[in-house]
């Protein structure tokens, strides 16, 4: 693909890539060793530079700091600070949750140490920017994130097949601030999509692997797991099913995300070795429902496939700055790519 930048991380397998929220020619990257079994990890900031993608140096009076920082266990998932440039969280695998700054050599500011298992994911609030929440394998909770427009809204993805939601302005006591519970895997009040579909609504209940807020939409989610299908939900209506499906990779859904350039467009990550952009077609004409029936679902439409990959993708990420398209992709064949999204539509 004309115009990919990249960057190599021998001996360590990304599990994460995250574009800095304020500048256009940051990244940051989790990875792991021996692909997250065992081992260490380490967390790589990257400056994009004329020569292409490269690991940031700080240069001081007598010091010269490359930006990689070692942790004892697997890092699975960072974050940045939103009220500080030079500063991200990283999940590992030991449970714990590191503060890292760039200015301060080897080791994190801060250590939080509140799970018993693995920490898989870390979101920071974009709205109040002091706070983060993050999910672990002790709860078989497999990612948490902010709603963007609410910060005391926030959703988990889980192995049950469920995305929950939880409004923190409730009573603890109140199942544990829980409001809704949507099961991805149910049809839900909406129908059956359009004839022709190779899969259809309602499928197995599977593990949920992923998920993200629209940006635009801030009442829609959409989800991604093991049975390999993209599907968007309203969470004012958790039990009415799915607003869209999209369907084309061929192995589990690792990460997704809706794009901050436009309403309707999300990319995906895979253990099929693609990244693939899709529009969820809120954008395209309704199909006309029968005055008795509910509205059908829609069939959303893959729009272009990135198959430089050729390992595991474990991590997409959207450029917030620019043009609008530019992604950071990374695998565990030890690449993290850098590319534009519009290159590959095909609308």
């Amino acid at each position: 693909m004309a115009g990919m930048l990249e960057f190599r991380t021998p001996g360590f397998n990304p599990y994460a890539v995250k574009y800095s929220p304020y500048y256009d020619n940051r990244v940051a990257v989790a990875t792991s060793a021996n692909y997250g079994i065992v081992g260490n990890g380490k967390v790589f900031s990257l400056r994009l530079t004329a020569q292409g993608p490269q690991v940031e140096t700080t240069s001081a009076l007598t010091e010269y700091m490359n930006k990689r920082f070692d942790t004892n266990d697997a890092q699975y998932d960072l974050a940045w600070s939103e009220l500080n440039e030079n500063q991200l969280l990283v999940a590992c695998g030991d449970g714990s949750i590191k503060l890292f700054d760039m200015t301060v050599k080897d080791f994190p500011v801060m250590n939080f140490h509140e799970h018993k298992r693995e920490t898989f994911s870390v979101s920071w609030s974009p709205v109040t920017k002091d706070t983060f929440i993050s999910s672990s394998w002790d709860g078989t909770v497999k990612q948490v994130t902010y709603c963007p427009s609410n910060p005391a809204i926030i959703s988990a993805a889980s192995s049950d097949s469920h995305i929950r939601i939880f409004d923190l302005r409730t009573p603890p006591s109140a199942k544990y601030h829980l409001t809704a519970t949507i099961p991805v895997h149910m049809p839900g009040q909406q129908g059956a999509p359009r004839p022709g579909a190779p899969l259809p609504v309602a499928a197995a209940p599977s593990e949920q692997l992923t998920h993200d807020w629209n940006k635009y939409r801030d009442t829609v989610i959409a989800t991604g797991g093991v049975d390999r299908v993209l599907r968007t939900f309203d969470i004012r209506n958790p039990a009415g099913g799915p607003l869209s499906v999209m369907q084309g990779h061929q192995y589990a859904v690792r990460r997704l995300a809706w794009s901050p350039h436009a309403a309707d467009i999300l990319i995906s990550a895979s253990y099929d070795m693609t990244v693939r952009v899709w529009t969820d077609g809120s954008t395209m004409p309704a199909a006309a429902a029968a005055p008795d029936q509910a509205q059908p679902v829609r069939m959303g439409m893959e729009l272009g496939l990135m198959n430089h990959h050729t390992e595991f993708v474990t991590g997409v990420d959207w450029c917030l700055f620019g043009t609008g398209g530019w992604v950071a992709s990374v695998g565990w064949d030890e690449r993290v790519l850098m590319w534009d999204a519009n290159s590959l539509l095909r609308r």
